[in-house]
């Protein structure tokens, strides 16, 4: 990760993920609300066990992918965590960077365990996420000895987001279902992966133009592009949940009564769907 690009590609990663979540539990919210109208044929249990399947196992590839690329990419440590020859370890920073990797794969495996099988609690999905995040802010944190000023402030800036997101997710465990969580951990999840770009644009700018390191009004610039980093992610998030809503309604109003009733599931069945998702 010590490049532009070893900052962009888990940048890119967390706002695909934060942006696929937002239009998802917009979905599912707007189905929940709806359903009096016969809104459930759009999220049904069934499909919504498809699409967690089908996300835990692309965040499980996608996390494959990042351990590989930073293991072999160029300068990459290729799997030597310690040179006996010269007596020192290898890269240390880019082992962080594959643990981090490893810990949301764990996550998309015990997600995928969940939703394939029985043999384990639904809020266990959300306590690995959170375990992911935490394990995330945690390398992180005991990752900047010995580095200048605006460097140390970039990344303490994305624990915030970081911890954040490790928060809400444990408080999801005992609150699944929950919307306002939900795009709480959505808008998080936008802005670690913004800040990613930013961090990648202010320590390896691409035009080659460096920034100064060690100035105060640097700092406070850059503090403040934080803030507008998280004004964007909460646009986003309001922008796809408004959007997700009317179109859900504007579908279910043109929608024939006739049609509807036919198609709308037992209430039992609909309701059990906010328990299990």
């Amino acid at each position: 990760m010590g490049s532009f690009q070893g900052h962009t590609l888990p940048g890119s990663l967390f706002l695909l993920a934060g942006i696929w979540w937002t239009g998802k539990y917009s979905l599912w919210h707007a189905t929940r609300r709806n359903k009096s109208l016969g809104s459930t044929r759009f999220a049904s249990r069934t499909s919504q066990r498809r699409v967690e399947i089908l996300e835990s196992s692309l965040v499980l590839f996608l996390s494959f992918v990042g351990m590989v690329c930073e293991q072999f990419a160029a300068n990459g440590p290729k799997l030597h965590l310690y040179d006996f020859a010269e007596k020192h370890w290898e890269q240390l920073h880019i082992w962080q960077h594959t643990t981090m990797y490893l810990f949301f794969s764990l996550a998309a495996i015990v997600s995928l365990i969940i939703h394939t099988t029985e043999a384990a609690p639904v809020a266990l999905d959300r306590l690995m996420l959170a375990i992911a995040f935490f394990n995330e802010g945690f390398l992180f944190l005991y990752h900047l000895h010995g580095r200048a000023m605006l460097d140390v402030h970039v990344h303490q800036l994305l624990l915030y987001a970081v911890f954040g997101g490790g928060l809400v997710s444990f408080l999801e465990v005992f609150h699944r279902g929950n919307i306002t969580l939900e795009l709480l951990r959505c808008t998080l999840t936008i802005l670690q992966g913004t800040w990613f770009w930013e961090i990648g644009f202010v320590l390896y700018p691409p035009s080659g133009t460096e920034w100064d390191l060690k100035d105060h009004n640097t700092m406070m610039f850059v503090t403040m592009c934080y803030s507008w980093h998280l004004t964007i992610a909460m646009l986003v998030v309001g922008v796809l949940y408004c959007t997700v809503s009317c179109v859900v309604r504007s579908r279910l109003k043109r929608t024939p009564p006739m049609e509807m009733g036919l198609l709308k599931p037992r209430e039992p069945d609909a309701e059990s769907e906010d328990e299990v998702f």
